[in-house]
């Protein structure tokens, strides 16, 4: 604890804060630029220039900690007549006429231009002849650029990309593409977010609408079970069915949140309807009639609680594969570690220092994850091991070791992996002699990972002090998925290992508390939802109603962090939704959100009413979104399996899983877009499937035709096969690697 003062007034401060961070905290305001709080300092902008007693110079806050008993002076004439001349050059020709801006009304230096009273230009240089950048998704202006280097900084540590660096030549710098003169990245957005001035823009939304047009409507991200913040950002717009609103944008507080491409491109998502009184009466019907109700998790915490109360009622079947599968594995995982919740969370991972990722594809299956292991890795140093039968490009800046297991063998490498973490730990009798009896040679054999792979991950994580093991959704639909959830809560209580599970859809975590699923079968009269989960169906496909899209909701969703967060209207919906069925057939609640408070207790959640819910971050970051689940005692009564015989995957194999553009890099074709589905894999592939690159192919038992490409960042020979186009708004549902067959067209 540090002990100074800000203006006369004490403040203490912690190891390695800044006097910035202080001061923040301690609500003294310090203007800034080019600072953001989850990044390293920027220092460019140098407008956080304080005054201390001890130098005689100004020393920028941003990047100075204090020291025992040092005075700080914030605002002083002298503060001010520098910070006034650093807004001066910051305007140098920079126009200050703003109404052709799309930062315009959402302008940092604007703000500051503002603060500082700069009514004209005091300086100028000659103007230079500055191409404006068309990086697809993303528009550069170099004209409005003030080189304060926040794009760079969240690109390169939080996001993982390193697309874009600086092109330093005095007054004719500019961000430039860091590799070639196309920008090679995954178009997350986020340095359009962080851009303080109109530079960065989105090329979707530039010059459809000022900022202060749009309604702002925060929710959360229904793209993955990350549980991201989000703001729909709205306007009325007319056309043939009247004035409707529009989602022009989504943005996010950058400061303390991340958004994805998918979070921040795929809004276009809402489904048009109005109400059918007669297509009404016959999902009515085949409601009352079916045996089974079959649904993904693409829907809220109290649409799963409506239908828990709906199979009570009637007395059908559940159908989620992949919320049961979540739910096996918790339920396993429990029996061990004697609660019902993992101890492990996004911010966990971000604070780690040592992180073993096994079983998923997380860049894609759930970037927010990515984004907080490139974040330990840039900011603490981490040691990163990735546990994969396929190396994934995009974790390549941040991964220490990859470890290439073969496909199927994960519960003999998770079991290798125990024995290695467990190593002098203080364990009973009972798991030494599991430990002692595995069968080493054969499990290294047959997964082909060596001793000597585990005796590096003990070796490079021996100093760590804080660790997280991730276990990603491949292992969850694995047949031997209860056994590896046992060995998983093994390391997490007797190590100092946290633990964190990745299911892919957005409520996931949530349908698995609050339904009572059963394991799909092919049985008559069955209604469910089609593949976006917009609507009711017959089992014969007699009856499709539209159903409203989640960001034309208000209702809840369980992120991975197991905390409850609220998601709002974005797009009003006027058809028919889950409730008013209900309502049909005996549930009395007038709104849908009336089941929030009603979500089960017993599960770990709390008895409060939707508009009690949070759904902000306060000044310093603080998460003031919902509310985390409690976490519930279980009974121990788990025992742990022999490891089986692990399975081969010989000949053409496939890895169902998206791709990290699924919604951000469409192809157009007329006025709609379309998405890549092509199958990706190496040239060690194509020799092997005998296939080339472009040749439209078949496989066996799934519908279609499918172009072939090779993908150059791909290895092995275990193709990429998308799967947003499928059944369950693009989840697989069942182990995500497949033996397959396939056939050149034409052959």
């Amino acid at each position: 604890m540090i002990n100074f003062t800000i203006n006369n007034q004490p403040v203490t401060a912690l190891k390695g804060e800044t006097i910035l961070q202080v001061a923040r905290k301690s609500g003294f305001y310090i203007p800034t630029m080019c600072y953001i709080e989850k990044t390293t300092p920027c220092a460019s902008c140098r407008l956080c220039v304080v005054e201390t007693d001890k130098t005689d110079g100004l020393i920028l806050s941003c990047q100075t900690p204090p020291t025992q008993g040092l005075a700080v002076t914030i605002d002083s004439e002298r503060l001010q007549t520098e910070r006034t001349n650093i807004m001066r050059m910051y305007d140098v020709n920079h126009p200050l006429e703003c109404g052709v801006c799309d930062k315009s009304g959402a302008c940092d230096l604007q703000n500051k231009t503002l603060e500082f009273g700069i009514s004209s230009q005091h300086f100028s240089a000659k103007e230079q002849n500055r191409k404006i950048e068309h990086w697809g998704l993303i528009n550069y202006d170099p004209s409005l650029c003030i080189l304060c280097e926040k794009c760079v900084h969240v690109c390169n540590e939080i996001i993982g990309d390193d697309a874009i660096t600086l092109q330093f030549g005095g007054y004719k710098s500019a961000v430039i593409p860091k590799n070639s003169d196309v920008l090679d990245c995954t178009f997350c957005g986020e340095c359009i977010a962080v851009c303080p001035v109109g530079a960065l823009v989105s090329s979707k939304f530039q010059y459809s609408a000022n900022a202060w047009e749009l309604t702002q409507i925060p929710a959360t991200c229904a793209h993955c079970s990350a549980g991201c913040s989000l703001t729909y950002e709205v306007r009325h717009t007319s056309n043939s069915l009247g004035a409707k609103p529009k989602i022009y944008r989504v943005t996010n507080n950058f400061e303390v949140a991340t958004l994805c491409g998918a979070g921040r491109f795929g809004f276009d998502f809402d489904i048009q309807a109005a109400k059918d009184k007669a297509l009404f009466e016959k999902a009515l019907l085949a409601f009352q009639n079916a045996t089974a109700i079959r649904f993904s998790s693409l829907i809220t915490n109290e649409e799963a609680l409506i239908l828990q109360r709906l199979k009570e009622k009637l007395g059908v079947k559940l159908f989620n594969e992949e919320a049961r599968a979540y739910q096996s594995f918790m339920r396993a995982y429990s029996s061990i570690s004697g609660k019902s919740a993992f101890s492990g969370s996004l911010d966990a991972i971000t604070q780690s220092d040592a992180i073993i990722v096994m079983g998923g594809r997380v860049s894609t299956d759930n970037p927010a994850v990515r984004y907080a292991m490139t974040t330990a890795a840039r900011h603490n140093g981490a040691k990163i091991v990735y546990m994969h039968p396929l190396e994934d490009a995009l974790l390549q800046n941040v991964v220490t070791q990859n470890i290439r297991y073969e496909a199927g063998s994960e519960e003999g490498v998770i079991a290798m992996l125990t024995q290695t973490l467990l190593e002098g730990c203080d364990a009973d009798d009972t798991i030494k002699v599991f430990l002692e009896s595995l069968d080493e040679g054969y499990l290294c054999a047959e997964s082909n990972v060596g001793d000597e792979e585990f005796a590096q991950i003990s070796k490079s994580l021996r100093r760590a002090k804080r660790k997280t093991l991730i276990i990603g959704s491949d292992v969850l639909s694995h047949n031997r998925a209860a056994n590896i959830a046992r060995l998983c809560a093994l390391i997490e209580t007797h190590t100092d290992f946290s633990l964190i599970v990745i299911p892919q859809t957005v409520n996931t975590v949530g349908v698995s508390l609050i339904c009572d699923l059963d394991k799909d079968e092919k049985i008559a009269n069955v209604v469910g939802y089609n593949a976006q989960g917009d609507f009711v169906i017959g089992s014969m496909g007699e009856c499709a109603m539209p159903m409203p899209s989640l960001n034309s909701q208000e209702g809840t969703f369980v992120s991975i962090n197991y905390q409850l967060l609220a998601t709002n209207v974005a797009v009003a919906f006027e058809g028919h939704c889950l409730n008013d069925i209900a309502q049909s057939l005996g549930l009395k609640a007038l709104n849908t959100i009336d089941y929030t408070a009603q979500l089960p207790v017993e599960k770990g959640f709390k008895a409060v009413e939707f508009d009690m819910l949070g759904n902000f971050y306060g000044a310093l970051g603080e998460d003031y979104r919902g509310y985390q689940l409690e976490t519930m005692d279980s009974e121990l009564e788990g025992v742990l399996e022999e490891i089986d015989d692990l399975p081969e995957f010989n000949g053409t194999v496939i890895y169902q899983c998206n791709p990290v553009n699924q919604f951000n890099a469409y192809t157009a074709r007329t006025s709609q877009l379309e998405a890549d589905t092509s199958l990706r894999g190496s040239v060690q592939f194509a020799t092997a499937a005998r296939i080339s690159d472009g040749d439209s192919i078949s496989i066996e038992g799934r519908e279609g035709v499918r172009v072939f490409v090779v993908d150059e960042t791909l290895k092995g020979t275990i193709a990429l096969l998308p799967t947003y186009d499928t059944a369950f708004g693009g989840v697989h549902e069942g182990y995500r690697f497949e033996k397959i067959k396939l056939q050149r067209m034409g052959s």
